[in-house]
């Protein structure tokens, strides 16, 4: 393969009568070299933030083993300084939902005000501290579309659902401003671990102006390695983002570059279902906290929904929407029909999660041309499946991720991690949940509707070319093809050639963006990163 200005230039034959004799070299000694892999759904930043600035637990542990890390990070930060961080399993909502655990927590942030969020980052925990600076007492209202959980007598337990917690992130940015500089490292050091995995293009599902300003600086400095397609807030019932809606998309422009396309909105139509937020056509089961025959609720209604991508659509503006049920993911569906029958047929809708559709949606998926944005971290047996069973009957909470049946319908499907919401962005762990439905940390047993499951070379391109479709950047990256841009992943290993069992354990040796190498975790013998020719075996 050989590489000139940063794109492909020539493969095979055609490269070798490409050398010259100013031509650097690389041997790769057969290493298997595919396209680099593509993460249409990830909150980057988010992540590098986690990654510098917070506390960063798995949500695997026990409520004891959570408030021993507490305490230990606790006892490294300043009197007044602020705890942050994460994250708690869903399956703890009901053990921390007193106000025992809230004067344990109390205990465990040791006077400072404390934060954390849960593994889904829809719902938080803040210590009392927080409560108070946020002003929230016996007297304070729910928000709309959120809930602050209360014991009996009235008091705040410190776990607030969905809107709830933007009470205290919108305090917390208020008392704790982080600088452009500040978010413009996280940014680096989230993309930084992205090109560990093999990442070279991606998605964030929900940024903020703050966040592209970020991404135009470091651009214009010539250090965004990788190019990036941001979604824009119309609502945000978790985060605390402002602005939001026509005064984040009225910048987009401004702050559009080479490597950044701010091209999507992004819409939370609903939440997720262990907390009873995820909008269904049947209900949760009964007696697990949620009101009678409760089925959850759209965070917009049908007219709104259809406003939003009416308007958008006239100008081009493409749109992501977070579903979890199959109400909300119905709901998408309905709209975009009108939105096609209106004439816009070139944006792109993506229904970002949508773990439960109905069997007639399926085919609607392929004729309306809606991308299924999906997540396998969130889906295969973990913290989160388990959450999600204890609220839905048995039959409804194992058929979750119909695959197989999507792509037999012939929809697209394009892969993202939904980091740090998932503990991980390796897209390998993906390939292998898709491929076997299980959980390759071996953690949790046993299989998820293994029916459902895809082919090794169709999950490769849920993670390449779908992807790069799916985000419209297929006309620069996803395929290595003369002409596009020179990003490639060097792995440990052939996925065509191991067990099926092995593919969770393939790492990126090397990662390359636009003919510059931006990751070397195995350095080659020679391997120079301003070398312009790659003589290696040539992947999906």
């Amino acid at each position: 393969m050989a590489v000139k200005d940063g794109k492909v230039l020539a493969l095979d034959e055609d490269a070798e009568l490409a050398c010259g004799p100013h031509t650097r070299i690389i041997d790769l000694h057969g290493s298997y070299v595919m396209p680099g892999l593509l993460d249409v759904h990830n909150h980057h930043m988010v992540a590098g933030q986690m990654e510098l600035f917070e506390l960063n637990v798995p949500p695997v542990l026990s409520l004891d083993e959570l408030l021993a890390a507490v305490a230990r990070y606790a006892a490294g930060l300043g009197p007044d300084e602020w705890l942050v961080g994460g994250s708690w399993g869903s399956g703890l909502l009901a053990e921390i939902n007193s106000t025992e655990a809230l004067a344990r927590l109390d205990a465990a942030t040791q006077g400072r005000p404390a934060l954390l969020k849960d593994d889904s980052k829809h719902n938080r925990w803040a210590n009392s501290v927080a409560l108070e600076l946020a002003g929230i007492g016996r007297q304070t209202q729910d928000p709309q579309g959120g809930q602050i959980l209360r014991d009996a007598t009235g008091k705040a337990t410190g776990v607030l659902i969905e809107a709830a917690g933007v009470l205290l992130e919108q305090t917390l940015a208020r008392l704790r401003p982080e600088s452009v500089q500040m978010l413009g490292q996280a940014v680096e050091r989230g993309i930084g671990i992205l090109h560990s995995c093999g990442v070279t293009g991606f998605q964030d599902a929900a940024s903020s102006l703050q966040q592209m300003q970020a991404l135009k600086a470091l651009d214009d400095a010539g250090q965004l390695k990788a190019w990036i397609v941001t979604s824009m807030p119309v609502n945000d019932p978790i985060l605390g983002t402002h602005p939001l809606g026509e005064d984040i998309i009225a910048h987009r422009d401004g702050f559009r570059s080479e490597h950044h396309r701010p091209d999507f909105i992004k819409i939370f139509l609903d939440g997720v279902p262990p907390a009873g937020t995820g909008a269904f056509i049947e209900p949760y089961l009964p007696g697990v906290g949620f009101p009678e025959c409760h089925c959850g609720t759209t965070a917009l209604q049908a007219d709104e929904l259809e406003g939003w991508l009416l308007r958008t659509a006239d100008r081009g503006i493409s749109a992501k929407i977070h579903c979890t049920g199959d109400a909300s993911v119905r709901l998408v569906l309905d709209t975009v029909e009108k939105v096609r029958a209106a004439g816009y047929s070139d944006v792109k809708y993506h229904i970002a999660h949508g773990q439960f559709v109905q069997p007639d949606d399926i085919p609607r998926f392929t004729e309306l041309d809606v991308t299924a944005d999906i997540s396998p971290s969130l889906w295969f047996p973990g913290v989160i499946t388990q959450a999600i069973a204890a609220v839905l009957p048995a039959e409804r909470a194992s058929r979750m991720q119909p695959n197989r049946a999507l792509l037999d319908a012939g929809a697209r499907i394009a892969g993202g991690s939904d980091w740090p919401v998932s503990i991980s962005p390796n897209p390998w762990e993906g390939i292998y949940g898709l491929v076997t439905r299980m959980d390759p940390t071996g953690m949790f047993p046993g299989s998820l509707w293994p029916e459902q499951a895809i082919s090794l070379d169709e999950a490769i391109s849920v993670y390449t070319t779908w992807s790069a479709e799916a985000m419209g950047l297929d006309d620069v990256t996803g395929a290595l093809t003369p002409g596009k841009s020179a990003d490639f992943v060097v792995l440990s290993a052939n996925p065509h050639q191991i067990d099926v069992d092995q593919v969770r354990h393939i790492t990126a040796t090397q990662t390359w963006f636009a003919g510059q190498k931006v990751y070397d975790g195995d350095p080659m013998p020679g391997a120079d990163p301003d070398e312009r020719l790659v003589a290696g075996r040539l992947g999906a």
